[in-house]
């Protein structure tokens, strides 16, 4: 459930207004992650009069209906509640009153102006931190090997030191791990795993490229990491740090189809079921096919878990057989192998312009780079990779497959403060700004 100042129930679905595909007929909105908006009759000035108290009669019996019907959930936005924050601390206690036992509050999670995104990561924060907390509980059950079901939220008992990945690059400490936080912790995992391991053998300028099943994720480093304070992640608009992490829809799984006129390589996946023609499940032909076809994926060289009893090779005769048709539909008198290895340039050329995206279009010359290759599918298409981009060398460590997992347990624990100052920046401003980064780096050694 959203609580947010009277008169503003739409804001967060109205957003921006912002239109990214100008000629698109059909607009499909994102769906917005909150079940009920309740209004809160309260209002504080920019300069932090107060002109309307809280009336906590006016949302209290709709939050209470709402605890009542299930919801389990709170986000609390209320205007300028990020600079003067007493209203939404009066809403919150309301709500723990009630019982809710997630209660997001803007000034809490992202203490920053701007109501919409503030309020979208609020409430991204809300939907998702409950989730996180019963996992983050199973973890720490599992760990301390009793057995025992932990009540909600975790709080104090004895638990090996658990630490979770956050989309920063920093891990963080179980019981203070946020929903925010979490969105593109997996990848900042991998290139935290990059990052170091090119560290130790010597290569200071990398670009990371994380080749899975559905996606592949590249990223530029040269000296330190790159972050995004301001994100849209499915048309949701998230301001928290994050690393800066470039994807396109390009994996092992991503399906191949002729339109009739030219060769498509996804935004489709055939995923982990299905899978690839040659998984022996009956799926479509994908990018490891072509790969099969052309060669470079032996059977002998992968362990036998496919088919029905989960005991058989990879199934090279169906992805041959396949090929054939799509050959024959294409009808250009090309032979399989040649189809095959045309869908591999076009994923490869999707997969180089990512990189040039995050790279040449930034000024940055990658031939001056080291290409560090990870993910499932990272190995297959390294060197196809730095050809296309004229890179000279390519680092694959061994444990380049599980790397995004390694880099976890090499990442270092960190928190992330941020506070807003509106203000002319002068001369007599300096002391304020400096007392105010004591107190920021004086609560992230507390927490």
């Amino acid at each position: 459930v959203l609580l947010i100042t009277q008169g503003f129930k739409d804001a967060l679905r109205i957003g921006y207004q912002n239109r990214p595909d100008i000629f698109a007929r059909q607009i499909i909105l994102p769906e917005m992650f909150y079940e009920r908006v309740i209004e809160v009759e309260e209002r504080y000035s920019a300069q932090g009069e107060e002109l309307i108290p809280v009336n906590i009669d006016s949302f209290r019996p709709q939050l209470q209906a709402a605890y009542e019907d299930g919801i389990r959930s709170c986000a609390i936005i209320l205007m300028h509640g990020y600079r003067y924050p007493q209203h939404e601390k009066q809403v919150a206690a309301v709500a723990r009153e009630i019982g809710f036992p997630q209660i997001s509050i803007s000034h809490e999670v992202s203490p920053l102006m701007k109501l919409v995104s503030r309020g979208d990561t609020t409430v991204v924060d809300a939907y998702l931190s409950p989730i996180l907390r019963r996992y983050v509980n199973q973890v720490a059950t599992q760990l301390t090997g009793n057995g025992k079901n932990h009540p909600l939220p975790i709080t104090h008992y004895p638990l090996p030191k658990l630490m979770f990945m956050q989309s920063n690059g920093g891990l963080a400490d179980a019981q203070k791990f946020q929903g925010k936080d979490s969105i593109l912790s997996g990848p900042a995992g991998g290139i935290v795993g990059a990052v170091q391991t090119s560290l130790m053998a010597g290569f200071d300028k990398i670009i990371t490229f994380d080749m899975g099943g559905t996606s592949t994720d590249v990223a530029h480093y040269a000296g330190e990491y790159e972050r995004t304070f301001e994100t849209e992640v499915a048309g949701v608009r998230l301001r928290t740090p994050m690393m800066a992490i470039h994807t396109v829809a390009a994996g092992g799984g991503s399906i191949l189809y002729f339109d009739g006129s030219r060769y498509r390589v996804g935004p489709e996946s055939a995923g982990a079921n299905p899978g690839p023609a040659c998984y022996r499940q009956g799926g479509p032909l994908t990018v490891t096919d072509c790969n099969v076809m052309v060669g470079k994926l032996h059977p002998e060289f992968f362990p036998q878990v496919f088919g029905k009893n989960g005991d058989l090779p990879l199934d090279t005769e169906v992805v041959r057989q396949k090929f054939a048709q799509l050959a024959a539909q294409i009808g250009d008198h090309r032979r399989p192998e040649e189809v095959a290895a045309g869908f591999l340039a076009i994923a490869v050329d999707k997969m180089a312009n990512a990189i040039k995206k995050i790279s040449l279009q930034r000024g940055y010359n990658v031939s001056e780079y080291t290409l560090c290759c990870f993910g499932g599918a990272g190995g297959q298409h390294a060197c196809l990779i730095a050809d296309a981009l004229g890179m000279k060398q390519v680092f694959l460590h061994p444990y380049a497959g599980v790397l995004s997992a390694y880099g976890m347990g090499l990442a270092d624990v960190r928190v992330i403060r941020e506070k807003a100052v509106e203000a002319n920046l002068t001369e007599e401003l300096l002391p304020q700004l400096e007392q105010l980064l004591s107190q920021l780096a004086r609560e992230g050694e507390e927490e």
